[in-house]
């Protein structure tokens, strides 16, 4: 999955607030939604317009932030994608990790994630990896008691078998 381009995160109105030139000023919140659409880390995105996350934080809960919040989600939006798309690369690239022979790096070798490649079979390709139950729970669950009660009986057979070879023996 490509990310979504910039030009579709919504335009919003800024929260008001009183100007200072170190503050929350509308440049620096559309600023601020950019870098959390490229990021997809409040901390990093803050940090990129000089500003703590915690200012952030409540701004988005301020009088008048409804526009900021919705922007702030489709921001996240794009985060996730480029999630899924770094997630896509690991699991058809792998990744580098190095090896080291007497505490010296010797080269490297390419590791790939297998639980991070059925995770996204299981969620991209739904049909095709996920199991499709042909029965019902209570199905299953009859069916397990009726295999388990069959070993149990072909236990018992089998100690009786030994219990007569015992007696036969002595």
């Amino acid at each position: 999955m490509r990310a979504k381009p910039r030009s579709s995160l919504p335009a919003f109105t800024p929260v008001p607030r009183r100007y200072r030139h170190d503050g929350w000023t509308p440049e620096r919140q559309r600023a601020f939604i950019e870098a959390l659409a490229d990021t997809g880390s409040v901390r990093e995105a803050a940090a990129r317009v000089g500003m703590a996350n915690e200012g952030a934080y409540q701004l988005r809960r301020a009088k008048g932030a409804e526009g900021f919040a919705s922007a702030w989600l489709a921001a996240l939006d794009h985060g996730v994608a480029r999630l899924e798309d770094v997630a896509l690369d690991r699991a058809l690239n792998g990744v580098e990790v190095p090896v080291y022979s007497y505490g010296k790096l010797v080269g490297t070798r390419r590791v790939y994630n297998d639980r991070l490649i059925m995770f996204l079979l299981r969620n991209r390709a739904a049909d095709r990896f996920t199991p499709h139950p042909s029965t019902s729970p209570n199905e299953e669950a009859k069916d397990k008691i009726q295999e388990l009660e069959d070993r149990l009986g072909a236990a018992h057979a089998l100690l009786e078998i030994r219990r007569r070879r015992a007696l036969a023996g002595d």
